[in-house]
This record gives structure tokens, sequence and C-alpha cells, in this order.
């Protein structure tokens, strides 16, 4: 089998790279990568499953596909590399983090604190051409990302799912028949549908007072 992964999710989702659906995926993202310019890097595909444990995963953020432009992604949904200016959704996400637990702005938009205490920031699709959102849709990421969901769901301790926008909350299937998680939902926070009531939503001081509530260490969210 091939080995992916150094942590525990080579046991959880190894079994997938050698899918037939895998295979094709694999196929598909070394030809883009030779012939357009992909994002995030090659080796920053999978940077949220290296850094998040499958044991130690409390909170899931969950995004669509990665940022599209030079030097924004690395493999982690809405956090950009370190100096990179501050995308919308992010900014945004960093106003109702300021709003609801008082952090003050971050200079940098990069959230590998928040993976290193246990929230694992998944986007559904993991590639992504230069400047053309959703270019790796339905080629097979999402079967291989809605095993990591499936997978999450069946473990005993419980998780807190946070699901922005309607295509995340779409996943709330794969989730809601384990009654142990908490799922939070909320408007997407990309400017056209943050003022919906993704402002106001509070999640990080909901996610910390549902951890607090399984006995949990919560999340020191400011950055």
């Amino acid at each position: 089998m091939k080995k992916v992964f150094t942590n525990d999710w080579q046991q959880i989702v190894g079994d997938q790279f050698e899918q037939s659906y895998y295979q094709n995926l694999r196929h598909f993202v070394a030809q883009e990568y030779q012939t357009q310019t992909i994002y995030p890097p090659k080796d920053e595909v999978m940077t949220a499953l290296h850094t998040t444990a499958y044991k130690d995963v409390k909170v899931v953020i969950l995004g669509q596909d990665p940022y599209h432009g030079p030097n924004q992604a690395h493999g982690m949904s809405f956090s950009v590399k370190p100096h990179v200016p501050f995308p919308p959704s992010l900014r945004n996400i960093l106003q109702e983090l300021q709003d609801d637990m008082g952090c003050p702005k971050p200079e940098n938009g990069t959230l590998t604190s928040w993976a290193n205490q246990g929230v694992l920031m998944l986007n559904t699709v993991l590639t992504v051409r230069q400047g053309q959102a959703h270019s790796h849709k339905n080629k097979g990421w999402e079967q291989f990302t809605d095993v990591i969901i499936k997978r999450l769901a069946e473990r005993e301790q419980p998780i807190i799912f946070v699901l922005w926008g309607r295509p995340a909350q779409q996943k709330a299937a794969l989730i809601s028949q384990h009654t142990q998680h908490k799922i939070l939902t909320a408007p997407h926070p990309s400017p056209l549908s943050a003022h919906r009531g993704f402002f106001g939503s509070k999640p990080f001081s909901q996610i910390n007072a549902q951890l607090a509530q399984w006995g949990e260490t919560p999340i020191h969210w400011c950055l």
C-alpha cells in the first residue's frame, strides 16, 4: 500500500489510494501539475491531514477548493501562507473572530496554530488551477474527502463540524446519523453571503463552550 501519511491517517484512509477512482484522480492531478499552474504546491496538497492527526481532531472547518491566487493556498481551508494579503473570506473570518473573542487582527492569515490544536481545516477539493475556481471539481477529490468526513463521523470521541455555506452544509448528511457530534452551520464568510448571518454567528465561542461541556481543552483562537 502506498504510504502517504506518517500519522494515523494512513490507517484511516490508506485503503483509498488503491481504489480506481483515486488512481484516476492521481493521474489527472499529475498531468495538471505538468501542464498548468496548480495550487497548492504539490507537496502541500495534504497539509491539513499531515498537521492534524485523526485521533487529535476536535473541530472540522470545511472549505470548498483551495485559493487560486499565487502563493495563497498551502493545503488548509481558509488559511494562507505568511505575509500573503488576506482573501475576502479570511478577512471576514478574522473580523468575526475579533467580534466574537476579542482577538486583535493578526499580521498573518496562517491558521497552522489552530491545526496544531486539533482543528482540521479540510477543503472538499484539494487542488485548483490558477485563477480558475472549481476547476478540479468532480475529478475524484470529493469522493476522497467524503471518506475522510465519514470516518471522522464514525469516531466515538465527539467532534464539532463547522459547515459554512450550502455546499459544506450538504455534507451534514454524512455526519448527522452519528449523534455524538455537534454540527454548527452559518452562511459562508465570503462577501456575497457574510452579511446574511455569518457575522454575529459567534462560531469560535460556541466551539469552546461545547468543548468545555465535553471536558476538552478549548481552542486558543487568537493568532
